[in-house]
Parts: C-alpha cells; structure tokens; sequence
C-alpha cells in the first residue's frame, strides 16, 4: 500500500500530529514520482538544487519549491498520459488566464473517500429530498471548469428534487438569472422540502439584498441550508462581512448562521476545507497549509498573515504537491477555536498582490524556457 493510499484512508480527519510522518513519506513518494514522470517539473526543482531525497523531515517541506496557480495558468503540465487522466477540469478563468489540471482515476476515488468524511462531519448527507438552488454555472458541454463539477457533486449529497441555477448558458456565454432564482426561491419557500442554497457567496448575497429591498421575506422549509464555495473573484468590491451575510440570510430566509456551511478550496489543490461550527476552515490531514512572509516567502508563526501555500500528495496527473496561492491567509492554532478540533485554522483575508508571486512564476518559467520547454 502507497503512502498516499494510507493518509487517505485516515479516519481522524483533524488529528494531525499523529500523522505528520505518514504525510511527509506521501509528500517523499509524490514528489518523487512527479519529479521522474514530468520533465517541466524535474526542472523547476532541478532550478532550485533541490531533490525529492532532500525531504527527510517533517520540517524540510517548507523546503520544498512551490509553483504558484498563476505559474498553472501559463503552462499546463501533466505527469501522466492522456489516456490515464480521464478528468481535466479547469479554473474559472476570471483573470483572463485558466488553469487545466489531469485526474487519475485513482486520485478521484481518494477524493471522494476525503469529501464525504469531511462533509459527514457537517451532517451534509441526508436521504431527504432537497431543491436546490445553486448560484452557480448550469452544467454544459463547453463548460470544463472545477467550480461548475463541484457544485452539481455538491447537489448528490441529499437527493435533488429541483435545480435552478443562477448562471445559464445563452448564446455562447454565461448569464445571471437573479429574477428566475427570486421565483424559484418564493415557489420552493410555499413547499414542506427543504431547500439547499450552493454556490458563490456573491450572487446568493445579491439576490438577498434584491428581496429585502422589495421586503420580500421567506421562512424556508426546516432542514433548508446555505452551501458557499468559490469566494468573491471579480466581485470583491462587494464582499460583505460574514455576520453581514449571516444576519441576512436569518432576515430573509429565516435560515441561522447554524445552517451556513462554507468550503473553501481551488482545483490546483483539491483538498476539501469545510468550516466547524463556528465558521473556521481546520485543516484536514490530508493536507498542510505554510503561510508564507509576502517579501522573503519565508514561513511565518501562526497567528501572522502572509501568502497561503497549500500542500498535498493527493494528485499524481499534475504536480500539485507544492503551490502558492495569491490570497492572504492567517493560520491560527486549533485550540483558540471553540469547537474543540486540535487542529489549525486558515482564515483568508483576501486576494494580494501579484508581484511577489509573478516574481515566483517567472522563476519557474526560466528553467522551462532554458530547456526549450513553453
């Protein structure tokens, strides 16, 4: 059995010291593997002297050399053939630019293993019927990115009565249909099934503010639930605070804080972040999250804000073993939060500065264009 077959057949979701060894031999074995079978990133290590032998400490992953998601945006780097990557999903692409990663088939099966322990812990499956309301993009054959898979997967954790989405596809392009979910909402409010709201806090936040100002208000069925994933993107400017969100779904929906559920995460790193309780992504086993000082890229102490960089030896058809993130994050010690959970919590404060990770990227770049690789 793999080392990564071990980790991900961890039961403990949040206990982490125990596992530190497993974690860096998987993070050995996948490093090792991806360093022999893709030759763009055998030569981003090779580029920064570094070797998969050289992690023989838990302490030597933050030695590790990370490729940011911008670095994913430019080049589309695989270490696994086509015929053994059954799923390519994309990223949203807001900023003009995606990223396309490869699944093996055996990476796809961890993962599920992983989502539905994490969600169990939320008490997200049910066999209850749901209607669902998802602010997000309507399944369609153009449409290859993560987001969109994850949402509709999402919709599988309580059988699906209705869907009725936010963002359909119309003449080669996506559109917001805010009007048809408000007539949705309102139909679905008048029935005894619960309703699950899933997708971008944005537009479920915007069509909120549209009912309260026409006073509008529903009490949802009991059971009913609000799923956020996909944060904010072009529509930061916006971003309310979460007790903001909170105290508004409760006014128009009649849905507490209670039954809010936030996930974070991004399809370079496909490690599942579900909040406890009291709103706080714990880090599960089966990955590891460095905060990083935004000049020196130097790992910083719990508690201080600076660059998220997520690791995990999930995938092996894209070298995501290391990759830098461009939001700013603090990760602070599991025992300040209330709910018990030993271990440590990512807070994301938001969306940096390109110019330290552009640096970062444009390094990883150089040593494909020495080796005549584009």
């Amino acid at each position: 059995m793999s080392f990564r077959s071990k980790l991900f057949s961890q039961k403990k979701i949040y206990d982490l010291e125990p596992t530190n060894e497993l974690f860096l031999r998987a993070m050995k074995e996948n490093c090792a593997f991806h360093y022999a079978h893709c030759e763009e990133y055998r030569k981003v290590l090779d580029g920064e002297g570094f070797s998969p032998e050289d992690l023989a400490s838990f302490s030597d992953l933050a030695k590790l050399p990370f490729l940011p998601t911008l670095f994913f945006k430019k080049h589309h780097i695989y270490s696994l053939p086509n015929r053994r990557l059954p799923i390519k999903v994309t990223s949203s692409g807001t900023s003009g630019h995606f990223s396309r990663m490869g699944f093996a088939w055996s990476e796809l099966w961890y993962a599920l293993k992983m989502s539905l322990r994490v969600v169990s812990k939320r008490h997200l499956i049910s066999l209850r019927p749901c209607n669902y309301i998802v602010f997000g993009y309507k399944p369609n054959r153009h449409n290859k990115t993560g987001v969109t898979k994850t949402a509709f997967i999402t919709t599988l954790l309580a059988p699906a009565r209705h869907r009725t989405y936010a963002l359909k596809y119309h003449d080669g392009k996506y559109e917001p249909d805010l009007e048809g979910v408000i007539k949705a909402i309102e139909k679905y409010a008048k029935k005894k099934t619960p309703v699950r709201f899933m997708g971008f806090p944005s537009y479920t936040t915007f069509v909120m503010q549209m009912m309260e100002d026409r006073k509008a208000f529903v009490q949802l069925p009991k059971g009913s639930k609000i799923l956020l994933a996909g944060g904010w993107k072009q529509f930061y400017a916006e971003e309310v605070e979460k007790s903001v969100f909170y105290d508004l779904a409760k006014r128009v929906l009649g849905i507490t804080d209670d039954n809010i559920v936030e996930f974070f995460g991004a399809v370079e790193h496909p490690i599942l972040y579900c909040d406890c309780p009291h709103h706080h992504f714990h880090v599960p086993v089966y990955g590891r999250v460095l905060i990083r000082d935004v000049n020196t890229l130097e790992p910083v102490p719990n508690g201080t804000p600076g660059l998220v960089n997520l690791l995990t030896p999930l995938v092996k058809g894209t070298p995501l073993t290391s990759v830098m993130t461009d939001d700013l994050g603090i990760l602070h010690d599991g025992s300040t939060c209330p709910c018990g959970q030993n271990s440590p919590y990512l807070e994301i404060l938001g969306r940096v500065g390109l110019k330290d990770i552009k640096t970062c990227a444009a390094g990883a770049a150089e040593y494909l264009d020495k080796g005549g690789l584009k």
